[in-house]
């Protein structure tokens, strides 16, 4: 902390699974005061990691329909941590990778903000895991090239020189790119690359709601537009593509694609959630009833006193809430 102000953490939530955040990703939201999160971040993640109390912005941005800019976003994170409050601005993936975390770190730095950078799990390497896809492989592949697909329009022309990435790197993986991926697979063609490399797509890696569309360099951009795959979206080009039907585990849960409600109080929820995602089922948590004890602490008092004389023979227990009740007010 420095004159009264506390670092800002600039954190990656991972690509989307929440239980991809690492554990200084955790242990900075749980200390949060503030907690300014893009759209592509798990609501479960703060649902879960975040205090009650904590204040959260959306800031969150669709082509042509921002929340925020990024000016405001700046300058909110400077605001908030002047107000002495801990502040984390939760990215999604890495916000090294693509995330404009630079340039956040950048405006907190010129403002006299000190800072931390929490890394996370991009979906570079994520989404193409998820589909059963190394982007490394002995004999296969030895480096692999990440490159953004959604280049701002109002450059003119392309940042992205296609036609040298072609033979660069011997996996390619290209982030945020299904609007524009005929033109990249065209530009990588014509660059040299066989328009026969395996190429597969992911969108919503990491997620119950994942889809990955597998084909030719030359078709697949055909196949995911018939698929209707949209962004957020991974595009793996490189002979390791090849391995998915061989390597796809997270897919093929006996739940995967189902989304399952969850009715229980949000404090008993988080186990059967747990399970529905481990069998690759999203769940959905909706609380219909909240428990509240409704024997007076007096009553309570008599009952567990004539339990310690050893006045009943037998006690029994009709739920394991009446279980949490009795024994928080034993041991109180």
């Amino acid at each position: 902390m420095t004159g009264g102000v506390h670092p800002v953490a600039i954190v990656g939530a991972g690509p989307g699974d929440p239980l991809l955040l690492t554990l200084a990703a955790v242990e900075a939201l749980a200390n949060a005061d503030v907690v300014v999160y893009d759209r592509l971040v798990n609501e479960a993640a703060l649902e879960r990691h975040v205090a009650p109390a904590c204040e959260r912005i959306f800031a969150g941005k669709l082509p042509g329909a921002h929340t925020m800019s990024q000016e405001e976003i700046n300058a909110t994170l400077v605001a908030k941590a002047r107000e002495g409050k801990r502040v984390v601005r939760l990215k999604g993936g890495d916000p090294f990778v693509f995330g404009r975390g630079g340039e956040e770190a950048l405006a907190l730095a010129r403002e006299g903000i000190p800072f931390r950078v929490v890394p996370g799990v991009s979906s570079a390497v994520a989404a193409a895991a998820y589909a059963g896809i190394p982007v490394t492989h002995r004999g296969l592949a030895s480096s692999f090239a990440v490159v953004t697909g959604h280049e701002d329009p109002e450059k003119g022309e392309r940042a992205v020189d296609w036609a040298k990435l072609a033979r660069a790197a011997d996996t390619i993986v290209v982030l945020m790119g299904t609007r524009t991926l005929a033109d990249i697979a065209s530009a990588l063609i014509a660059g040299g690359r066989a328009a026969e490399t395996p190429t597969a797509v992911v969108a919503s890696g990491t997620l119950p709601s994942q889809r990955v569309v597998t084909g030719r360099l030359a078709d697949v951009a055909e196949l995911a537009r018939e698929a209707r795959i949209v962004n957020p979206a991974v595009t793996i080009v490189g002979e390791v593509a090849a391995l998915r039907d061989e390597l796809r585990w997270f897919d093929t849960g006996p739940l995967f694609g189902k989304r399952v409600l969850v009715t229980r109080t949000r404090q008993q929820a988080s186990e059967l959630s747990e399970m529905l995602r481990r069998a690759g089922a999203e769940p959905v948590e909706l609380p219909t009833i909240e428990l509240q004890p409704v024997v007076t602490d007096h009553r309570m008092r008599q009952v567990v006193e004539r339990m310690l004389r050893a006045e009943y023979a037998l006690h029994v227990f009709t739920s394991p809430n009446a279980v949490d009740v009795f024994f928080d007010r034993l041991f109180s």
